[in-house]
């Protein structure tokens, strides 16, 4: 009798440091093996109900057991099959206050893992996931038994990934999120001690965890220093004062974004009423057309159009390269309790690379598509003119994010791109309406193109070819 072959196991890239267990795909299902050095913490995360507790709260992914083989048999205790993330996103990608919030997030998980007898081993933000409109830890395998007496060995990581970004952001900008594309473990503490300005110092948190902290780690730099810490000890309650002091220092910190992007943006816009309400009629209609499950909006602003796109129940991703608006667009996520829109920061001409080891442990932009559908509304004036780049290469941009394209074209005659031209010489004979829908042409099929109403403007629905 013949048999099918089991698909071959792949493990993911990104999960190799954690000998308790790793991320694996087979015949496209995300699975997780546990190992069996890590039977003891997977039992306890799962009889001590702190699993249950953490899932209801929507702070942990959730997960079945599965009846797969392990991609390592010589060393399985389980598989797992998590549920799956519809988009990756990462820290540097993230605004302020969803920085803040998965800083939090860590920190309450933290506190429930110790009354459980358990503790978090890292404070990865990479770990932390936005979920149905929540930062969610995905890491299944991320806790250890608490013994009394030990200190969090996540601590430094901690102020690495999540207070020293937040305290540059609020403190000096809010684009210093930028470093943690640098330092993929984390802003050293040392350099954020130096950036920050002197008034830090005078905030007991701040002065902790960042300031103090960044010296005794110049200090125990030396191995027998190294040896001697090892030996401190730290109370359950001293271990909860610790995590109560750094969540107060979270909490503290606030960014509150100035300038005309700042909740108004449509307003300064040539748009009419008319126009508006055309536009986001027709970006509904196609959409519901296409029926996608995963949008990407690409130069989303405050996330009107998202929306206007999410309403047909697909997961959206609203990427600008203003944090204002993503800082507003995630607020608004988070006051209407929203869950299939995700903002995130995204310079379109300096798109996020691949990172970490062998450059394969944080994908690209690209690596995490294609999309069902892109929206491109609004943008291809500032690529093509602001930033000089040619219409082909905007054509095989565009193909390779997304099956689909919504893209709004906006003509030389139209007020913003006489803004655009206005410091700078007219170097695009191209740029019009037939040399768009001839450079586009090779790579796209129009479906429909609409003149928007009272506007210049024109609206094409397209698929790639």
């Amino acid at each position: 009798m013949m048999t099918t072959p089991m698909p071959e196991p792949h493990q993911l890239s990104a999960s190799f440091r954690d000998p308790s267990g790793f991320l694996f795909t087979r015949d496209g299902v995300l699975l997780r093996q546990v190992n069996r050095s890590y039977a003891d913490e997977y039992t306890r995360l799962m009889d001590s109900d702190l699993y249950n507790r953490l899932v209801k709260a929507g702070l942990l992914i959730p997960h079945v057991e599965a009846d797969q083989a392990p991609a390592q048999a010589e060393s399985v205790f389980k598989v797992i099959q998590p549920e799956r993330v519809p988009f990756i996103s990462y820290p540097y990608e993230w605004s302020f206050s969803q920085l803040k919030d998965a800083a939090l997030a860590t920190l309450s998980i933290q506190k429930r893992a110790l009354k459980a007898g358990m503790s978090l081993k890292d404070a990865s933000a990479y770990n932390i996931q936005f979920v149905r409109g929540k930062a969610t830890l995905i890491d299944t395998l991320s806790f250890g038994l608490y013994k009394e007496g030990q200190t969090w060995d996540a601590y430094r990581q901690f102020c690495q990934h999540f207070l020293a970004p937040l305290a540059l952001m609020a403190q000096v900008d809010v684009r210093l999120n930028q470093l943690l594309r640098v330092y993929i473990d984390g802003v050293p503490l040392d350099l954020a001690s130096r950036l920050l300005p002197f008034r830090t110092r005078l905030d007991f948190g701040l002065l902790t965890h960042i300031h103090v902290h960044a010296g005794a780690q110049a200090r125990y730099a030396d191995a027998d220093v190294k040896q001697d810490a090892s030996k401190a000890q730290m109370s359950q309650n001293a271990f909860l004062g610790l995590l109560e002091s750094l969540e107060g220092a979270v909490r503290k910190l606030e960014w509150k974004p100035a300038g005309t992007e700042w909740g108004n943006y449509y307003d300064i816009t040539n748009y009419s009423d008319a126009a508006f309400e055309h536009k986001k009629q027709l970006v509904g209609e196609w959409t519901a057309r296409v029926g996608p499950s995963v949008i990407w909006d690409l130069g989303a602003n405050n996330g009107v159009f998202s929306r206007a796109a999410a309403a047909s129940g697909a997961f959206t991703v609203a990427f600008d390269v203003d944090p204002a608006a993503v800082e507003q667009n995630y607020r608004q996520v988070k006051a209407a309790k929203e869950q299939n829109l995700l903002p995130l920061v995204l310079d379109l001409t300096n798109p996020s690379p691949a990172l970490g080891w062998a450059n394969r442990e944080r994908d690209s932009f690209a690596q995490r598509g294609p999309a069902d559908l892109v929206l491109a509304l609004a943008v291809i004036h500032h690529l093509a003119i602001s930033n000089n780049v040619p219409l082909p290469q905007l054509a095989d941009f565009f193909a390779e994010a997304g099956q689909r394209l919504i893209l709004e074209f906006v003509p030389k005659s139209d007020s913003q791109v006489k803004k655009l031209l206005a410091t700078r010489a007219d170097i695009f004979p191209a740029y019009t309406l037939e040399g768009f829908e001839a450079a586009f042409a090779p790579r796209f099929k129009i479906l429909e193109k609409a003149d928007l109403r009272d506007s210049e403007r024109t609206l094409y629905f397209m698929e790639v070819r």
